[in-house]
């Protein structure tokens, strides 16, 4: 993957937070990147939530052992 920079506009109170952030030692890109960390885990939590619900009636008791 190439490097790229990525930018954005952020509004008053994403600035705020970002100011905020800073001050307790964490730049920019490390909150961008915790920030980007986090979406994917609540995709991944979505996805998780929709096949346990899909699995809702699954018995694993009633399938013969693997071994």
């Amino acid at each position: 993957m190439s490097r790229s920079t990525v930018g954005f506009r952020p509004s008053a109170e994403e600035r705020r937070l970002l100011e905020e952030i800073a001050r307790r030692g964490i730049s920019t890109s490390d909150a961008l990147r915790r920030g980007l960390h986090l979406v994917a885990h609540e995709q991944w939590l979505d996805q998780a939530r929709s096949d346990s619900e899909m699995l809702r009636e699954e018995n694993v008791n009633d399938e013969p052992d693997a071994w």
